[in-house]
Order: structure tokens, then C-alpha cells, then sequence
């Protein structure tokens, strides 16, 4: 599976290592291509898996403003409700596209 923003991989991985979240896919944090990642100070609380962190993704010239995610310290509760630990792995959104 890969996660693609401005014609660029920007993760990469198999995706029996990927874990599906309501709909999204988590990548583990070492298939991201780091040198695309930037720490956002950005963050968001679900409900149910706790608070969320971002990172911009930048290709380029170009900035994606929190357009990846991931939950460094799940809820009480939420890794069992998946059935796998998704601590770190990181989703996308805001026009990164996730393909096989």
C-alpha cells in the first residue's frame, strides 16, 4: 500500500502491516519516508482513541497542513477495541491518496 500526495510515496508498506480504523488506513511509522514529515502543533481528541497528533506533509514546494495522524498514546481501552496495537501508525486525509 502506498499513501501518495503531489505525485510523491510518501509511505509505503504491505498491507497485511497496515491496520484499518473506520474506514482508514494505518500505516506503521516506519514506513513513512520521513524526510516528507514535519511536526505540526496541531491535535484533535477523538472520543474513543484519545487525543491525536499531526504532521504537515511537505513534497517539495508544496505543504499539506495536518495531512497525516496518529495517536502516541491511545485511550484506555481503544487497542483492544481495534484487536491490534495502532499506537504511532499513521493515517492520512486532506487530498493524500492511499493506493495498493
Amino acid at each position: 500500500m502506498k499513501a501518495i500526495w503531489n505525485d510523491t510515496i510518501v509511505a509505503e508498506a504491505d498491507k497485511g502491516e497496515l491496520i484499518r480504523i473506520e474506514g482508514n488506513w494505518y500505516f506503521p511509522s516506519d514506513s513513512l519516508k520521513r524526510e516528507y514529515f514535519q511536526d505540526s502543533d496541531h491535535h484533535t481528541v477523538c472520543h474513543w482513541k484519545g487525543e491525536a497528533n499531526y504532521y504537515d506533509v511537505v513534497v517539495g514546494d508544496k505543504k499539506n497542513d495536518f495531512g497525516a495522524w496518529y495517536y502516541p498514546n491511545p485511550m484506555e481501552g481503544s487497542i483492544e477495541r481495534v484487536g491490534s496495537d495502532f499506537t504511532d501508525y499513521v493515517a492520512f486525509w486532506n487530498g493524500i491518496e492511499i493506493t495498493e
